[in-house]
């Protein structure tokens, strides 16, 4: 990094959650003069932090931001809670446990709050962030990287300049909307027509889990799905996804418990009967929303990151992941680049949005397999059919979940390498269907044995001959 033209540039980032003070952070770790913008007061003062989910599930791409920052050792080693694989719960009551991978891989449940409390005191050990909480984005000028806000204690109104602004301010940003001005600027937004209901199990009598407590809970019930997280407390943060309709078609205590009855069985002593009641009727469904946009900067005084930029769903467990990971990786530009913002602004869009974009989709598809093809035969079977081939080949074939979640591989990149194993699958099937019709006719014709084994092994052969190539030809995955 060159210092000389960090240290009297100036940056406003604009939300101070997750994505947003890791940012801070990064920035003031180069040398430039960092304000921080939250409309919330300081969430360390608060009893209650009003938002979304309080546990989310952390994996490679979002430690390496936390390392990055100099606090990775604080939020894994010292909170964050392994889990090794899903648990699947059948509507008999029976479990069975599905490991992540062959390797005994983890993710790690933390505490959304613990996560950016634990950057916000890393920004305050920084001498060059300042962060101004209860302070609400009123506009913006991206194009000459100034902001004015609303002080909600004081009720001033404050307007600052900067060498760069970065929105880092969720799904419904503000900083977005004024870049929607911009000319060429693509914007979709769209929610799925599933809701989603946050309940809670809470710890056993005498102070422990309830379940197991290093797996990822999942309750697949085809069109719909419950999953639960632990958390530190050793109770357990539960969420109900499912089609709105289902939820206003439950308008009565009887009716939520026979439908729990029906589907969720073994969740209902877990929960407990009132508290089950009590929560579901005192909550609602909330919506999903996936945003897709380009590019993310205007000029070289205006950037977006994190939801703000490509805001998900949460069935990847990828949103947090991705939005530090963009953090990562614009700092790696910055590298690349000399800090010469100008040039690293138009590379990030260019690098990080076909990611972005790949994830998106990615999230929707997972929601499909987390609620139902985990029990297809045809799902176990691949996994361990790609268990298989990644121990013979662990640097050209690694299962898309392995990819996504223990490296840092592109994303577009993952999607690319599953299409390409797909082909192989289909070939490799195609070649053993036709093994077990030759064998069908061999039993027929015994005297064709001769002729039908030496097509069957040129075929053989020349599938893996192919199969080698194009394995040798994709570039090895980076861990």
């Amino acid at each position: 990094m060159n210092q000389d033209m960090t240290k009297n540039k100036v940056v406003s980032v604009v939300g101070a959650g997750l994505v947003g003070t890791l940012e801070a952070c990064l920035l003031a770790q180069r040398g430039y003069q960092v304000h921080l913008y939250e409309y919330r007061p300081d969430i360390r003062t608060l009893e209650h932090v009003p938002g979304r989910s309080i546990n989310l599930a952390m994996s490679v791409r979002g430690r390496t931001g936390l390392r990055a920052a100099g606090v990775e050792d604080r939020v894994i080693r010292h909170h964050g809670i392994p889990m090794h694989g899903r648990m699947i719960h059948n509507t008999d009551g029976s479990t069975r446990s599905i490991p992540y991978n062959k390797d005994r891989q983890c993710i790690y449940s933390v505490g959304r709050r613990f996560v950016n409390e634990v950057l916000l005191d890393r920004a305050d050990e920084l001498p060059n962030i300042t962060t101004h909480f209860s302070h609400k984005l009123v506009s913006c000028k991206l194009e000459k990287g100034e902001a004015t806000f609303l002080n909600t204690v004081t009720g001033e109104e404050v307007t600052r300049e900067a060498d760069l602004l970065v929105g880092c301010d969720g799904a419904y940003s503000n900083v977005r909307k004024s870049m929607m001005r911009q000319p060429f600027f693509n914007y979709s937004q769209n929610y799925i027509p599933h809701g989603y209901m946050e309940l809670c199990i809470p710890p056993t009598p005498e102070g422990e889990f309830a379940m197991p407590p290093n797996y990822l809970h999942i309750w697949p019930r085809g069109k719909f799905m419950m999953i639960a997280l632990p958390n530190q407390d050793r109770s357990w943060t539960v969420t109900l996804f499912m089609p709105f309709p289902l939820f206003e078609g439950i308008t009565a205590s009887e009716q939520l418990l026979s439908f729990f009855k029906t589907y969720y069985p073994d969740a209902i002593p877990l929960i407990g009967r009132e508290k089950l009641i009590n929560d579901f009727f005192s909550n609602k469904a909330l919506p999903m929303i996936y945003v897709k946009c380009s590019p993310y900067h205007v000029g070289a005084t205006g950037l977006i990151m994190g939801d703000a930029a490509h805001a998900m769903v949460p069935f990847y467990g990828q949103g947090m992941n991705c939005g530090m990971e963009d953090c990562v990786v614009l700092n790696e530009l910055l590298d690349q680049y000399d800090d010469d913002l100008a040039a690293a602004l138009p590379a990030y869009s260019a690098k990080r949005n076909p990611d972005a974009e790949a994830i998106v989709d990615l999230a929707l598809y997972n929601y499909i397999e987390m609620r139902d093809l985990v029990n297809s035969r045809s799902f176990l079977l691949r996994k361990k059919f790609d268990d298989l081939l990644s121990t013979i080949l662990p640097s050209y074939w690694l299962p898309l979940y392995t990819m996504v979640t223990f490296t840092r591989q592109p994303y577009h990149r993952c999607i690319a390498k599953k299409k390409w194993q797909d082909r192989v699958v289909k070939n490799i099937l195609s070649v053993a269907g036709m093994a077990g019709v030759g064998a069908g006719v061999v039993l027929a014709k015994t005297d064709s044995l001769h002729t039908l084994s030496c097509s069957i092994l040129s075929q053989l052969s020349t599938l893996l001959t192919k199969t080698w190539a194009a394995a040798t030809s994709v570039p090895a995955i980076r861990q």
